[in-house]
């Protein structure tokens, strides 16, 4: 059996016992025996076996184990018939055997006569762990060759763990001090979350946390933010917030503290859907701790979340911890949130103070501005009621004079059929005359188009398509002095317009634009999507902000002064010379536009040119085209039976002398009283061919609905010089209504009423 020598020497062998083991006497001067003291081994074994709590191992100078003491076998497990002739690399962990500690202490006890080794967990029998703490000295033969070693460990567990936790609550102090300072200086809020966050996934060691809080923004709506530590954003971002299920409405609700060993095997867990605990993709929680942020008036504030995958983390340590953590993170949150709210305050007098300021002085200058928008709106309403009560007296006076037109051209039509082929003179005459007529019904059209009192048939239509289409007669109307360029927007949005009207609007737009070039000039005509805005609107006259399509007809003539732009859309006004003009161009454009819901501005400069820009409402939805056909309607009747109902005799005369000259069977009414007897007494009727306004208080519209209940396959046809609201809404025929405006030609009539006759239109 062999000792150590308390005082660091190596131990030296006496003599050799007969039958039993070495027996090393221990000198009393370094490195010289003592053997006045000789021991016998039964002695020296009752010695180191006293020692219960130290283990004693001699070991062969290889380092397999010769002896091995009670306290050795106490504290490790091993009893000496298992260890002995091993080595006791089984004491080490798997990472000291790797870095040959054992081996080490070996050779530091040969080279140096001690191997001191370093502290650490040593391994039980059992698979538990020991603190140990001890040397390995070598055993000295009688010719000072080195014949062993004695290897002394000391169990310093219960010590370590003490120390351990002192050094943990030291490490755990400085880091609430450290923080506590940090938060105690900071006002940001997001930072000093975080700066809470990391500091418990520091103090619990967690593998990441998380801190979940409410935020009132300038308008007073709260909504929750989160830090993250120990974990990529990317690894919450995709995962709704937290909900107050089982497992997190405590912590939300402010009830305390919930640790949990596993999570996973909590009873509160995984019973809310849709996801039944976490969801695929979170990161793996099995340790789970989580404690309630609540300020000084008793609001919670927020919740820290620290997990980790490893079961059994966390501790009551931990929980201490954090609790300090939490009231420290309260404190920093109500003082920040009491900061935000002292620098909203003061941000807010420093505006108003500005206002204030800017207010007293400005307020003359805006006193001036308001009375200037004020005449500007009186002045714009007096411009919309002029242009209203010029609107209302032509198209009133345009509704007689269509249907003296009609009495005219209608009764010259039938004259001209008469005359006979050889009065050259007289059919030269009655040519004449309806082409004058042809005029003022055209003059008519213009008054009824200004007046917003035409029909019009809006179609969905293609714009860039429209203006491309006319590209041909643009370029002859202009001759060769004007350049033409256009410029077609792409995507550009569908408009639902009267095709026919835009087509003359625009070349009404041309036309004046050539005569501002009378050297000759270039022309643009451009379209593009466009947006009206409310500040736009509430200038302008019966404007409605929204999407637009936009038309501008650009030229490089004379250009307007701002009186001339004034007076522009006014019917008969033209800077024209007498002759050249009868200012009605720009009325009807202007008219068209309105009546389909547009604007209508010019921009325009003395010497700079002129661009009309008409903007158009966007057609929004699906719309089905409707594809034009051309039908080859037959001129004369097949004896279909007609009823005309018209309260001008002149007119009524006519269309019934030429419906009866185109081979139908006539019969006619004054009013819509006399026409409802016709049709309740008479026999077949094909057709009602029906003016709009009639007198007597039934309008066509109504003579119309009264003839289908009495007789439902009846077909009808309206006419009209002017009509407001009877057939029309917003000046739009209705869907289904077959309509021929006044004053119209024999050949417009037959193949109009032929055209419904046959279902056609």
């Amino acid at each position: 059996m062999a000792g150590a020598n308390v005082n660091g020497a190596p131990l030296q062998v006496a003599r050799e016992i007969p039958g039993d083991i070495l027996v090393p006497i221990l000198s009393t001067k370094s490195g010289m025996p003592n053997y006045e003291s000789s021991l016998t081994a039964a002695e020296w074994r009752q010695i180191v076996n006293s020692a219960v709590e130290t283990a004693v191992i001699s070991l062969d100078p290889e380092g397999r184990v010769t002896t091995w003491s009670r306290g050795a076998q106490s504290m490790l497990g091993w009893s000496e018939a298992e260890m002995l002739g091993r080595t006791i690399e089984c004491l080490f962990t798997e990472e000291d055997r790797r870095r040959n500690v054992f081996a080490q202490e070996l050779e530091d006890a040969r080279n140096h006569g001690r191997g001191l080794g370093a502290e650490g967990w040593r391994l039980r029998k059992d698979g538990s762990r020991v603190w140990g703490a001890g040397e390995v000295a070598p055993i000295m033969g009688p010719d000072g060759t080195i014949i062993g070693f004695v290897k002394i460990l000391r169990d310093r567990t219960e010590q370590r763990a003490n120390e351990m936790v002192v050094r943990e609550e030291r490490r755990a102090l400085q880091i609430l001090n450290r923080v506590g300072s940090q938060l105690a200086m900071g006002q940001d809020l997001h930072q000093l979350v975080q700066l809470a966050t990391d500091a418990g996934v520091e103090l619990t060691g967690a593998e990441f946390g998380a801190f979940f809080y409410n935020v009132v923004d300038d308008a007073g709506k709260t909504y929750m933010l989160y830090t993250l530590s120990g974990a990529p954003v990317e690894a919450f971002s995709k995962f709704p917030m937290p909900r107050n299920t089982a497992v997190f409405a405590p912590t939300f609700r402010g009830e305390g503290i919930i640790r949990s060993r596993d999570i996973t095997k909590d009873p509160r867990y995984g019973r809310n859907a849709p996801y039944a605990g976490m969801p695929e993709g979170h990161l793996p929680v099995r340790s789970y701790l989580a404690v309630p942020v609540v300020s000084r008036a008793g609001e919670v504030l927020g919740g820290l979340f620290f997990g980790h995958a490893r079961e059994g983390v966390f501790s009551e340590r931990s929980e201490r911890g954090l609790e300090g953590l939490a009231a420290q993170a309260a404190i920093a949150i109500d003082n920040a949130r009491l900061y935000a709210a002292a620098q909203r305050e003061i941000a807010e007098r420093q505006r108003t103070e500005a206002s204030l300021q800017e207010l007293n002085a400005t307020l003359e200058h805006k006193v001036s501005e308001r009375t200037e928008q004020l005449k500007r709106s009186e002045e714009a309403l007096r411009q919309a009621q002029k242009m209203e009560a010029i609107g209302q007296l032509t198209g009133g006076v345009a509704h007689d004079f269509n249907n003296l037109l009609q009495a005219i051209t209608g009764n010259l039509e039938i004259l001209q059929r008469h005359l006979p082929e050889e009065s050259g003179r007289a059919q030269r005459a009655a040519a004449q005359a309806i082409a004058g007529a042809e005029r003022a019904a055209a003059l008519t059209q213009r008054l009824l188009a200004f007046a917003r009192r035409q029909p019009l048939d809006p179609k969905p239509t293609h714009i860039n398509a429209l203006v491309t289409g006319m590209s041909d007669l643009l370029h002859r109307s202009l001759g060769e002095l004007v350049a033409v360029e256009i410029v077609l927007g792409v995507g550009l949005w569908q408009a639902e317009i009267d095709p026919n009207g835009l087509e003359s609007a625009i070349l009404n737009l041309v036309l004046n634009a050539r005569d501002a070039m009378p050297g000759g000039g270039r022309l643009t005509i451009e379209t593009s999507n466009a947006y009206i805005d409310e500040h736009y609107a509430a200038k302008a006259v019966e404007v409605r902000p929204g999407q637009y399509v936009l038309i501008s007809v650009s030229d490089s003539g004379t250009g307007m002064d701002e009186a001339t732009i004034a007076r522009a859309v006014e019917p008969f006004f033209t800077t024209k010379p007498v002759g050249l003009g009868t200012g009605l161009g720009l009325s009807q454009v202007y008219g068209f536009v309105k009546q389909s819901g547009g604007h209508l501005k010019i921009y325009s400069e003395p010497g700079q040119g002129t661009t009309v820009k008409i903007y158009l409402p966007r057609l929004v939805g699906a719309v089905d085209v409707i594809e034009e056909t051309e039908a080859l309607l037959p001129p004369e009747g097949e004896q279909e039976s007609i009823l005309v109902v018209e309260d001008d005799d002149g007119v009524r005369s006519v269309s019934v002398e030429t419906l009866m000259d185109l081979g139908y069977r006539v019969l006619e009414a004054a009013d819509g009283a006399m026409a409802l007897r016709v049709l309740e007494h008479a026999g077949h009727i094909d057709l009602l061919f029906t003016d709009v306004v009639l007198p007597g208080g039934m309008t066509g519209a109504d003579v119309a609905a009264k003839a289908r209940e009495l007789r439902p396959d009846i077909k009808v046809l309206f006419t009209t010089g002017y009509a407001r609201n009877a057939i029309f809404h917003h000046g739009r025929i209705d869907k289904g209504v077959q309509l021929i405006t006044k004053p119209f030609t024999l050949k417009q009539l037959a193949e109009k009423v032929r055209a419904v006759l046959d279902g056609m239109d």
